[in-house]
C-alpha cells in the first residue's frame, strides 16, 4: 500500500513550490508557517504573520489551495420509454451502464406498492419503498429512451437470506462475465434486520443470472442490542461502524484484486454534527467470489450514503453526498482506502450510475460527464433520471 504524502508536500505539488524546513531556534509558531509556501499564502488570500484566524488555519491544514479541476456542477432531466414516471411503480438504485455493442444496459430496483413503515401489524405489508423489491434490467441506445427488458435478479425462495428483498444492485464486466451485487433482506423486514450483500454472475448482459449460495458480505455483528423493542437506537453497546447494515455495494476490480466498496449502518446510529453516523468501508478478495476481507484501514470515509467510485490516474475516485461531516465532497485516493477531498460541490447526483463507456482517464471528473439517478417524486414513489454535468460558474 502507498503511503499518504505529508500536506505539506501535496500542497507544494498543487502550487509549485517546495515548502521550507524550520529551524530548532524559532517558535512553534513560527515553525508552523513555514509548512506552507508563500505561494499557498497568496492563492488563499492570507497573510502570513503570526495572527492567523481558525478560519485561515483550517484553509492551510486542510488544503483549500487546490484549484477547480475537481469542482463540478449536474443538471438532471426525465427519461421517456419505461423511464417516464409511472405512479404505484418505483425504479430507482441505477447501476453504472455498460454498453454492449450499441446498447447501453442499466440494472435497478424495483417494485411497486405503497410502503406502510413499521409497526403496521402486518409483516406482510411493504416497510420502505425500496422493500419486497427484485432487480431488473433496461436497455437504450442514445441514454435517453429506456425499454425495460425484465427481471434480472429475483428474490430467493422462503426461508433464504435474500427472500424478502433483493435491491441496489452494481454491475461489473470482468473477463468476459457481467456481474452484479447487491444487498439483501431476509423476512420478516423489522427495524433490527442484519441485511447482506449478494452476487449473481452471468455471460450475458441480458442474463440468466446464476446467484451464488450464500452472501459475499455481512455486517460485523460486533454489537449488542439492549431489550427486546425493535428498535434500532437502543443498544448495550454499538460495535463496528458496519455492526447493523452493509448497504450499496460497489465492486472494481483494482490493482489485481476485487475491491467491495459498500456503505456500513452502526447498531444504535447516532447523530454527530454532520448529521447521520454513516461512513464506507471495503473488503477486499483475490477472486471475484471471494472470500472478501474487510480491511483492517476501515471505516474509510467518514460520509457518504449511496455509493460512487471509479478509477482514476491510479488510484480510486468517490462522489460523496447526501449524509455525514464531508457529504457534497469528491474524495480521491492513491491507494482505493486513504481519501482525501478533492472538491466540495453544491451536491450531486443520487445513488449515480456512470457511463462504463467513457474514458475516465481523460480527467479528474470525465466519469461523472453523465449518467442516471433517482429522485423521489412522492413519499412512496420514485423515478430514474438521467443527469449531465455542466460547466461551473468561471469569473
Amino acid at each position: 500500500m502507498k503511503s499518504v504524502l505529508p500536506l505539506a508536500v501535496l500542497l507544494s505539488a498543487v502550487i509549485g513550490c517546495t515548502p521550507s524546513s524550520p529551524t530548532q531556534d524559532q517558535s512553534s509558531e513560527e515553525q508552523s508557517l513555514q509548512h506552507y509556501p508563500d505561494s499557498v499564502y497568496d492563492y488563499l488570500a492570507i497573510p502570513k504573520t503570526d495572527k492567523l484566524s481558525a478560519a485561515s488555519k483550517r484553509a492551510l491544514e486542510r488544503n483549500y489551495a487546490q484549484g477547480p479541476e475537481w469542482f463540478i456542477e449536474f443538471t438532471h432531466s426525465d427519461l421517456k420509454g419505461d423511464f417516464a414516471y409511472e405512479e404505484g411503480v418505483t425504479r430507482r438504485d441505477p447501476s453504472d451502464l455498460i454498453k454492449v455493442g450499441d446498447t447501453y444496459y442499466v440494472y435497478y430496483t424495483k417494485t411497486s406498492g405503497k410502503s406502510y413503515g413499521f409497526g403496521s401489524g402486518d409483516p406482510e405489508k411493504k416497510v420502505f419503498p425500496w422493500d419486497k423489491s427484485e432487480v431488473w434490467y433496461a436497455t437504450s441506445t442514445d441514454g435517453w429512451t429506456w425499454d425495460e427488458q425484465g427481471l434480472a435478479v429475483g428474490r430467493g425462495e422462503d426461508g433464504a437470506y435474500d427472500d424478502r428483498s433483493v435491491f441496489t444492485p452494481q454491475v461489473m464486466v470482468h473477463e468476459g462475465k457481467y456481474v452484479l451485487v447487491y444487498q439483501t433482506v431476509k423476512a420478516p423486514y423489522v427495524n433490527r434486520v442484519k441485511n447482506q450483500v449478494g452476487m449473481a454472475i452471468s455471460d450475458s448482459p441480458d442474463g440468466p443470472f446464476e446467484k451464488l449460495d450464500a452472501p459475499i458480505l455481512s455486517p460485523s455483528d460486533d454489537g449488542e442490542w439492549l431489550g427486546e423493542e425493535d428498535t434500532r437506537f437502543k443498544v448495550t453497546k454499538q460495535g463496528s461502524f458496519d455492526s447493523h447494515k452493509v448497504h450499496d455495494p460497489t465492486l472494481l476490480h483494482y490493482k489485481g484484486k476485487f475491491y467491495l466498496y459498500y456503505k456500513g449502518e452502526r447498531m444504535g446510529e447516532k447523530r454527530t454534527f454532520g448529521g447521520r453516523e454513516i461512513k464506507w468501508g471495503v473488503a477486499i478478495s483475490d477472486q471475484l467470489t471471494g472470500p472478501y476481507t474487510k480491511s483492517p484501514y476501515n471505516p474509510i470515509t467518514n460520509s457518504g450514503h449511496e455509493l460512487c467510485v471509479w478509477k482514476y490516474d491510479g488510484g480510486v475516485a468517490a462522489l460523496i453526498i447526501t449524509d455525514g461531516p464531508e457529504r457534497n465532497t469528491i474524495q480521491w485516493s492513491p491507494d482505493g482506502i486513504n481519501f482525501e477531498i478533492k472538491s466540495h460541490i453544491k451536491g450531486g447526483p443520487e445513488a449515480a450510475g456512470l457511463d462504463q463507456s467513457l474514458d475516465f482517464e481523460t480527467g479528474p471528473v470525465a466519469a461523472l460527464k453523465w449518467g442516471l439517478t433517482h429522485e423521489y417524486v412522492t413519499g412512496d414513489w420514485q423515478v430514474i433520471k438521467r443527469f449531465d454535468a455542466k460547466k461551473s460558474f468561471n469569473p
